[in-house]
């Protein structure tokens, strides 16, 4: 299975104007080429990932890079997506039953099921399993990580900023300079953003996911050079596990460009 390939003869509902197109038409070859292949739209991962990207937002803009994301859900739940994350939907296509990450063979998480149960029941239950650790290796742990800091992390939440995530107050970043200093990943700081994802869903949880029979799914990061050759990929096997380095999930970028010369044209 060629990834690129497969992401080259997709077609999918594209967000900003509800065409069905190529996910890769516009990518004119003449730079690196990024696809992210989100889970579900209200999915923890998909709007942390996205969160990451945005933070570095005018970094990516000075790299010579072309992104694209395909992710689980309706054109509804993406322009959802895209007005609470900044991501551009332009660059955004949906795919309602997650045939593309099928396609892919990327893991579809846990798949118990009970009989008297809907696929949307059976989703949940083996989605809560996930989030106790079953089928999700290291997920408790990011879990926790996210509570207590990571020193080895950068600091999230500018001292000046202003977060919001109910049911807490309002929080300025210096408020986390309580718990241990500044200039890293403060103890909370992740939870708290954490928190203000799960209160967006929550509050709009019908339109980030119309269908639940695919909350499990997984998605993955797909990297490319010029000639469609496969420079970088991560497969994810976890909740919470959209990167192989998740204290800085964007690390790879620079280590794939630096060790990958892309002559720009």
């Amino acid at each position: 299975m060629n990834p690129f390939s497969v992401l080259n003869q997709t077609q999918r509902q594209r967000t900003s104007d509800g065409q069905e197109s190529g996910i890769l038409e516009g990518w004119d070859r003449t730079s690196p080429l990024l696809v992210l292949v989100l889970p579900q739209l209200g999915d923890f991962d998909s709007l942390e990932y996205v969160w990451w990207l945005q933070r570095d937002a005018k970094r990516l803009q000075e790299m010579p890079l072309t992104i694209r994301a395909v992710g689980i859900g309706d054109r509804n739940s993406a322009q959802k997506f895209c007005t609470f994350t900044g991501f551009p939907p332009e660059c955004l296509f949906v795919d309602p039953t997650a045939a593309l990450h099928q396609q892919l063979n990327l893991y579809s998480g846990l798949s118990f099921k009970v009989p008297v149960l809907s696929p949307g029941q059976n989703a949940w239950l083996n989605l809560m399993l996930m989030c106790a650790g079953l089928g999700s290796p290291g997920t408790l742990a990011e879990v926790l990580r996210g509570y207590t800091g990571d020193r080895q992390a950068p600091q999230l939440i500018a001292n000046d900023e202003t977060v919001k995530a109910p049911p807490l107050p309002p929080l300025k970043g210096s408020f986390f300079n309580v718990a241990g200093g500044e200039g890293f990943q403060r103890p909370f700081e992740l939870a708290t953003l954490r928190l203000r994802n799960m209160a967006e869903v929550l509050q709009n949880w019908k339109t980030y996911v119309p269908d639940a029979s695919y909350l499990t799914q997984r998605g993955g990061t797909f990297m490319f050079n010029q000639q469609g050759e496969l420079v970088y990929e991560h497969r994810d096997r976890n909740i919470l596990g959209f990167a192989k380095s998740m204290n800085n999930p964007l690390v790879f970028l620079e280590k794939a460009i630096d060790s990958n010369p892309f002559p720009i044209s």
